[in-house]
């Protein structure tokens, strides 16, 4: 399994992993979930078929940035995410602000500082989750997707640049603009990592492309644990 470390090299790995959603097991609270690995195209496989709807979507249905993991510290889930993927740490001051560090945006390949040159971008995006099934949850579940910091692959710092590139479009229509083949099975395991993670579907555009990208990523695994 190739291990692609995001904030330190942007070389390659995937996270990954999960069985065919019928299959994986139901947590007692309490009960924290254990990682799956699947290769790559099995997991893209194991992503339910569906088409897309984005009827009734508003941005706003999802609540961001919210506290983050320990709301007590002053830093909402975009700061979290930042201090976690820095390559070389930010000084953290009152309010949590966020003073030098130097983060890595695979996605293009660029190292970048100040911080608020970053954005923090949803691995599958907000409308993208809406169509593929988060249209039918509750207003809390999609705060808690919003602000998932449960798994790396969910929310990632990059360029501005590159997020707003990428826009809400999935694979079928943008991936990385980054020449390399470790970047873009990174890109593709972390995205079906994060539908798996959240029971999510895929178009049939979507998982053909997917698919596509796995024939070249040879032993890149993906890794997932079910939200709670």
């Amino acid at each position: 399994m190739i291990m692609m470390m995001r904030a330190a090299t942007a070389a390659a790995a995937a996270f990954a992993l999960s069985l065919p959603l019928a299959t994986v097991p139901a947590h007692a609270a309490g009960e924290r979930a254990v990682p799956e690995i699947l290769p790559m195209g099995d997991a893209v496989s194991a992503l339910p078929l569906a088409t897309e709807d984005r009827t009734g979507y508003q941005r706003t249905s999802f609540k961001h940035w919210n506290a983050g993991a320990n709301p007590s510290d002053g830093c909402n889930t975009r700061a979290e995410v930042l201090i976690q993927e820095a390559i070389e740490a930010p000084e953290v001051g009152p309010g949590c602000t966020l003073t030098g560090g130097v983060w890595w945006s695979y996605y293009d390949g660029q190292r970048v500082t100040p911080a608020g040159a970053l954005d923090i971008d949803h691995m599958v995006p907000l409308a993208e989750a809406w169509d593929s099934g988060a249209s039918s949850w509750t207003a809390q579940r999609r705060e808690a997707y919003a602000n998932d910091l449960g798994q790396e692959s969910s929310l990632v710092a990059v360029t501005a640049r590159s997020n707003r590139s990428k826009a809400d479009q999935d694979p079928a229509q943008w991936l990385p603009p980054s020449a390399s083949q470790d970047v873009l099975c990174q890109y593709a395991a972390e995205w079906t990592a994060t539908k798996l993670r959240w029971g999510l579907t895929v178009d049939e555009l979507e998982r053909d492309r997917l698919l596509d990208i796995a024939a070249g990523c040879g032993s890149t695994d993906v890794v997932f644990t079910p939200a709670p």
